[in-house]
C-alpha cells in the first residue's frame, strides 16, 4: 500500500473505532520511512492512544476481579474460623452461634453462589438448634428464636428458588441485632441477614 491507502485506511479505521486496524496501518505507514507530517503523527498518536486505552481499561477490570477474589477468599476464611470457633464454644442454640450461621450461609449464598452449601450450612444450624431447644435459656430465648425463623425463612427461599418454583408471599424478618426480639419486614423475595 502506498503512503496515501494507509493514511485513508487509518481514517477509516479511526472513524469505524477499529483503533487496532489504524495502528497497524500507520505501524506500516512509519516502516516506510520518511519524516511523518503533522496530521500523520497526530494519526499515529490516537490510534496508540486508544489501543493502549483499551488494553489499560481490560487490564484494570481483570485486576478487579482479582482483587474481588482475594477479598472473598479471605472473608469466607474469617467467617469459617469465626463459626467453627463458636461451633465449639457455643450451644447450638446461642444467638451468636446462629447468626454466625445465618451470615455464613447468606455469604455462601450471594457472594459465592453456592446455594447447596449455604442450605447444608442453613439446615444444619438450624436443625440442631431444633435438637437443643428446650436447653435455651429465658434471656437469649427471644433473640435465637428469631435467627432460627430466619435460617427457616432463607432455606424456604433458597430451596423454592433452586427448584425453579416461584415463592408466593415469601417475607422474613431482619434482624435487627437488639434484645426486643423485634424486626423489620423484608422485602418480598429477599434473602435476610443478621446485621
Amino acid at each position: 500500500m502506498d503512503k496515501a491507502e494507509l493514511i485513508q485506511k487509518a481514517k477509516l479505521s479511526e472513524q469505524a473505532e477499529r483503533y487496532d486496524d489504524m495502528a497497524a496501518a500507520m505501524k506500516a505507514l512509519t516502516e516506510q520511512g520518511g519524516e511523518l507530517s503533522n496530521e500523520e503523527r497526530n494519526l499515529l498518536s490516537v490510534a496508540y492512544k486508544n489501543v493502549v486505552s483499551a488494553r489499560r481499561s481490560s487490564w484494570h477490570v481483570v485486576s478487579c476481579i482479582e482483587q474481588k477474589t482475594e477479598v472473598n477468599e479471605k472473608k469466607q476464611q474469617m467467617a469459617k474460623e469465626a463459626f467453627e470457633i463458636s461451633k465449639t464454644e457455643m450451644q447450638p442454640t446461642h444467638p451468636i452461634r446462629l447468626g454466625l450461621a445465618l451470615n455464613f450461609s447468606v455469604f455462601y449464598y450471594e457472594i459465592f453462589n453456592f446455594p447447596e452449601k449455604a442450605c447444608s450450612l442453613a439446615k444444619a444450624a438450624f436443625d440442631e438448634a431444633i435438637a437443643e431447644l428446650d436447653t435455651l435459656n429465658e434471656e437469649s430465648y427471644k433473640d435465637s428464636t428469631l435467627i432460627m425463623q430466619l435460617l427457616r425463612g432463607n432455606l424456604t427461599l433458597w430451596t423454592s428458588e433452586n427448584q425453579g418454583e416461584e415463592a408466593d408471599n415469601v417475607e422474613g424478618d431482619v434482624y435487627d441485632g437488639g434484645d426486643s426480639g423485634r424486626g423489620d419486614t423484608a422485602e418480598m423475595g429477599e434473602t435476610v441477614r443478621k446485621a
